[in-house]
């Protein structure tokens, strides 16, 4: 416990004293009696300064005892492995590496064989090859281009006889107009058209041999979808119920989402099984 000095112990002894005095007597001089309340203030604003600091001490006391409870942990766990301890397992994983030691880039890589040697053949695989080897053809002349202008004009000529009444005729130059010019772009579309007219003159059997040929020689063109629709119309109109339905669900299946495919769904639909 901490100790108060002597001249404060003297003053706390002395204070009561003189209260004591100031009120058994009324012989003490006033100034004397001011002077014992400012000595006996001055002692207790000492007493409480004293006060805190005594506080303060004991509350550093108590931490520096709290302490030492959790270093020794820390501090004396070296202390108590044995002298010959082995060294941390990371420190002993650890590999020795070999030290290689790198050729400087000045010195040239070595040299490799490149050259090989080449043997002429024998002369008679040479005439073997010789004899074997096909002699070269004369170039074939290439065909002379076809007047674009003058073949859409026959083809338009056809059409043309067609829409204005003269079916027969119209039929005949569009089909010759497919026979002549097979690769033409507009071939298939003659063939579509050449069909419809023979619909038109109500010989579905002459119609349905011609969509027939368009379909098989054109299936990647554009009418071979209408085609196959009035093909499927030939068939009904032959009787061929049969035929017709099998077109009609080709159509469906392998053109799904297009308009050719809903009106074959709504036209087998209206077919009676």
């Amino acid at each position: 416990m901490l100790k108060l000095p002597s001249n404060v112990r003297r003053l706390l002894a002395v204070a009561p004293l003189c209260a004591l005095a100031a009120c058994a007597t009324d012989s003490a001089s006033q100034a004397d009696l001011v002077a014992l309340r400012a000595e006996l203030r001055a002692i207790r604003e000492q007493q409480a300064r004293m006060g805190e600091r005594l506080e303060r001490m004991e509350r550093s006391a108590s931490v520096l005892r709290a302490k030492p409870s959790q270093a020794p942990v820390a501090s004396q766990a070296p202390a108590a492995a044995p002298a010959s301890q082995p060294a941390p397992a990371s420190r002993l994983d650890v590999p020795d590496l070999t030290v290689v030691k790198l050729k400087p880039k000045s010195e040239p890589a070595p040299a490799l064989p490149t050259r090989v040697a080449v043997v002429e053949p024998d002369a008679e695989q040479a005439e073997l090859f010789v004899s074997a080897s096909p002699e070269p053809s004369e170039p074939a002349s290439a065909p002379a281009p076809a007047n674009t202008a003058a073949l859409d004009a026959e083809f338009e000529q056809a059409l043309s006889a067609l829409r204005t009444g003269n079916v027969e005729l119209g039929v005949a130059k569009l089909q010759a107009f497919a026979d002549a010019n097979p690769r033409h772009a507009r071939a298939d579309n003659a063939l579509y058209f050449a069909g419809l007219g023979l619909v038109g003159l109500t010989d579905h059997a002459g119609g349905a041999l011609v969509f027939e040929r368009l379909i098989e020689t054109y299936p990647a063109g554009d009418a071979v979808l209408d085609g196959m629709l009035r093909l499927a119309e030939c068939r009904l109109k032959l009787n061929q119920r049969e035929d017709a339905r099998a077109l009609y669900t080709r159509v469906i299946t392998q053109f799904p989402g297009t308009a050719a495919a809903t009106q074959a769904e709504q036209r087998l639909a209206s077919l009676s099984p």
